[in-house]
């Protein structure tokens, strides 16, 4: 087990953030967690990473408290806001943070493998927003751990860019854990292999996608019909498949597929995002 949340309640004020949450991370896994603005995401992930405690419950890193800098020292983590030093050069920027592990991943290597080998040399105040974060979350790994918690790692990125970010992520997943957060579902569902949904500081959800998406119990149904498309979501796609075979209507096209992550998503959040 590398991360557990015990019945863990957080408030600020008279706002409840984390009300009674429980959920654990397990080796080798890459799991998301999703929820809507205000959700309590950030807040979970703060104390995950020791900078904030619980008001109540427990929280395990390894086994111990996430407050003790040694037990922190087997975490990589990407904000969902960082910065640099104007004048620092990439590579120097990446060399420092290797200096706070025992066995980091060589710099040159960790550079290539997230796309900035060719801007090594560069200061980072001349970096686009989609390259900074790129270093951002290169940092995240570069140190070898055992846990790597990303917060929303591709804001900022193209479509293309996130794509190509996903794949260094998801061979890199291959030998450790990662828990991420995102507002893109196509990304959960793309590098996660367990979603969990978090909304008003209580899980709603946790499983795989594709069981996330059997909860609705409804299929989306297509075809092309005589007065033009027809596209309807509903439980019995086989009963009005049936239907419209012996109605003799004409139609063409006919596609049926599993309600979207997204419409899950919405569905087990009272329409929230």
């Amino acid at each position: 087990m590398i991360l557990e949340f015990d019945r863990v309640c957080k408030s600020y004020g008279a706002i409840r953030a984390l009300d009674g949450l429980s959920f654990r991370v397990d080796r080798g896994e890459i799991v998301a967690l999703l929820g809507p603005n205000g959700a309590g995401k950030t807040t979970a992930l703060e104390i995950a990473l020791g900078l904030r405690s619980c008001d109540s419950g427990h929280v395990r890193l390894f086994g111990s408290s996430p407050r003790s800098a040694a037990v922190r020292r087997g975490l990589g983590a990407t904000p969902q806001d960082s910065g640099f030093p104007d004048m620092l050069r990439v590579e120097e920027i990446a060399w420092y943070v290797a200096q706070h592990y025992a066995h980091a991943a060589p710099v040159a290597e960790t550079l290539d493998a997230f796309g900035l080998a060719s801007l090594s040399r560069r200061r980072a105040g001349t970096l686009s927003q989609g390259q900074s974060r790129r270093l951002a979350v290169a940092l995240a790994f570069i140190g070898a751990p055992e846990f790597v918690v990303l917060d929303e790692p591709t804001t900022g990125l193209d479509v293309e860019s996130r794509r190509n970010l996903w794949e260094v992520v998801r061979r890199a997943g291959e030998r450790r854990s990662i828990l991420f957060t995102t507002h893109y579902l196509e990304e959960a569902q793309a590098l996660a292999s367990r979603i969990l949904v978090l909304d008003r500081g209580r899980l709603r959800f946790d499983g795989d996608p594709a069981t996330l998406r059997g909860r609705l119990g409804t299929r989306r149904l297509s075809y092309v019909g005589a007065d033009g498309p027809v596209a309807v979501t509903l439980a019995d796609s086989d009963g009005y498949v049936r239907n419209l075979v012996t109605s003799g209507a004409a139609f063409s096209g006919l596609e049926i597929a599993p309600p979207s992550l997204e419409e899950a998503f919405l569905s087990l959040t009272g329409g929230n995002v």
